[in-house]
């Protein structure tokens, strides 16, 4: 099947996506948001087209329009497309969101849902519109959180599922001219973008142990959750806490609870004093 896809990704989890649909489809063009990111790094590797802006303006949508293209997919760009951009495929242009819309629109849904304590999430192939992840629905599919999923592994298999489904729905409209449905807004619920300070905690005051466990896994790899730790010397550092049960000194490989209790005298007391053992 021969369709011309421009696909917009900025992250390793949009690689995931990419490689599906250039195995199915092949991709004319990958636009990204910095250089050297892995979407770039994939489109070299295997000699797609790639172009990096750092704003959408008048340029850059003249440069994705001479591509003429039939779908524009969207999966974690981190940018908003600019309505004159979604008017420029063919048959429409697809965003792969990760939640089951329309809980948990915005930047964050996968931690959002480990932070809040959600059981089940999944997939959603939304047309685009100006609205931001309101656009109608073409497909969505489940996904069970595993008790040990992290932001990373959430991701990963999320867009597992969503190269499978986007391939399959692009595939499905061609053939059979898909309409999607729309929303129940009144559903809706939003996520914010998350700051690196989301995941400072104070050590004297620090959250309840199920919500820090949450977070733990909500927050890896990024903002991550963390401490201003005052060491023996004095010096201040700042202390990881990670998945798995282990905790990352600034500068140091991260270790396990024995070992940085074994390795810092006052290791024992600061895993104590936030409910970690």
């Amino acid at each position: 099947m021969k369709v011309k896809i421009v696909f917009f990704g900025s992250s390793k989890y949009s690689v995931i996506v990419a490689k599906k649909l250039h195995e199915e489809f092949g991709l004319a063009l990958i636009v990204t948001t910095q250089k050297f990111s892995p979407p770039e790094k994939f489109a070299i590797e295997n000699k797609i087209n790639f172009k990096v802006f750092d704003k959408l303006d008048d340029n850059a949508i003249s440069q994705i329009k001479s591509y003429d293209p039939d779908f524009i997919v969207v999966d974690d760009y981190g940018k908003i497309l600019p309505v004159s951009l979604l008017k420029i495929p063919r048959y429409d242009c697809l965003n792969v969101h990760h939640s089951l819309l329309p809980k948990y629109r915005g930047p964050s849904p996968a931690p959002s849902a480990i932070l809040n304590g959600e059981k089940i999430t999944g997939v959603t192939i939304i047309s685009m519109e100006e609205q931001v992840d309101a656009g109608p629905v073409y497909v969505q599919k489940k996904y069970e959180i595993k008790d040990n999923d992290t932001t990373d592994s959430l991701l990963t298999e999320l867009n597992s599922l969503g190269g499978d489904l986007i391939a399959q729905t692009i595939k499905q409209y061609i053939k059979e001219y898909l309409k999607p449905k729309r929303q129940h807004h009144s559903k809706a619920t939003f996520t914010k973008l998350l700051h690196k300070n989301d995941g400072q905690i104070n050590i004297d005051n620090p959250p309840p142990f199920d919500k820090l466990k949450k977070m733990i896994r909500a927050f890896y790899p990024w903002p991550g959750v963390w401490i201003k730790w005052k060491m023996e010397n004095g010096k201040w550092k700042i202390l990881k806490l990670l998945p798995k049960n282990k905790i990352q000194v600034e500068g140091k490989n991260p270790m396990g609870y024995k070992d940085f209790i074994n390795g810092y005298p006052k290791g024992k007391d600061i895993l104590e004093k936030l409910g970690l053992i």
